[in-house]
């Protein structure tokens, strides 16, 4: 197997994690807040990978310049990134944002085009807009109203939250190639940490963190885990292979979701839902395949 497709196999990785990982997301901002749900995740993914960062923060620091102006810029990006992901998930519905967090991918791949010149084929491209459609037809569950979407709760804020991310994504992919995946994480979780840290001191709730983990610990966790194992399978996957691939396959969580309500809960769905479906599942198939 070659390192790009263990790119593209820690792609899907991402992508079954963050499936689980939005769930207990939205969960936890409803029960703890925005900001406190954003701590637990950076502190979770700054603890977990503390013993294999430390020795690779300072030789970063003492010369690698780039790498440097990189993640510092990918620190402050994700970190409004996640504000505005997170409120989009408390706020609203996991149907109106989902749809439009697929945003992410041509953002990431025009910046990973026009900054470092990373370019895909034209048929990969073809299967990547094929993608996008599909999970946009599996996502709309009674049709498309757009004066409805337009006004639903969390619309904009998941847009401003799907091109911000689509820029931290394409950040932490630059950042991973200049450094290393794992030093990339662990430095973005240590600088949110801080951040969210300091506010929730200035605003007098940094005290309620513990109870708050005391009564939500179980969700926290959930939350917590399934998020930081997306994120290191994402930039290793990023550090591997094409960008825009790697993001345009992880943002295919959204199957994910569906094939477990039609498992588990036996869920049906609509004729524009199972064609939605297949078309995704056959474009992300494909495009996997023949990358290389």
């Amino acid at each position: 197997m070659s390192l790009v497709h263990i790119g593209i196999a820690l792609a899907f990785v991402a992508m079954l994690s963050w499936g689980v990982g939005d769930f207990f997301i939205q969960r936890s901002v409803r029960k703890v807040g925005d900001w406190e749900a954003l701590f637990f995740v950076a502190l979770f993914g700054a603890l977990f990978l503390l013993p294999f960062a430390y020795k690779s923060v300072i030789p970063i620091f003492v010369g690698n310049f780039n790498a440097i102006i990189v993640i510092i810029i990918l620190c402050v990006v994700l970190f409004i990134a996640a504000i505005f992901y997170f409120e989009a998930l408390r706020v609203g519905k996991l149907a109106v944002v989902e749809p439009i967090w697929s945003f992410e991918v041509p953002i990431s791949a025009l910046l990973a085009f026009f900054i470092i010149g990373e370019k895909i084929n034209l048929f990969q491209i073809l299967l990547i807009i094929l993608l996008l459609i599909g999970l946009a037809l599996v996502s709309l569950k009674n049709g498309f109203n757009i004066k409805k979407f337009i006004f639903e709760k969390g619309t904009i804020i998941a847009f401003f939250a799907a091109i911000l991310m689509g820029g931290a994504n394409f950040l932490m992919g630059w950042g991973s190639r200049l450094s290393d995946p794992i030093t990339a994480n662990f430095l973005t979780d240590i600088f949110i940490v801080i951040i969210t840290g300091i506010y929730l001191l200035f605003t007098d709730r940094f005290a309620n963190l513990f109870k708050d983990f005391k009564t939500n610990k179980k969700i926290l966790l959930f939350m917590s885990i399934p998020d930081k194992v997306a994120w290191v399978a994402f930039a290793f996957a990023m550090s591997l292979a094409p960008i825009a691939i790697v993001v345009a396959l992880s943002e295919s969580y959204i199957i994910i979701a569906v094939i477990l309500g039609l498992a588990i809960n036996k869920e049906k769905i609509k004729l524009h839902q199972k064609s939605g479906l297949i078309l995704a599942l056959l474009s992300a198939i494909i495009l996997a395949s023949i990358t290389n």
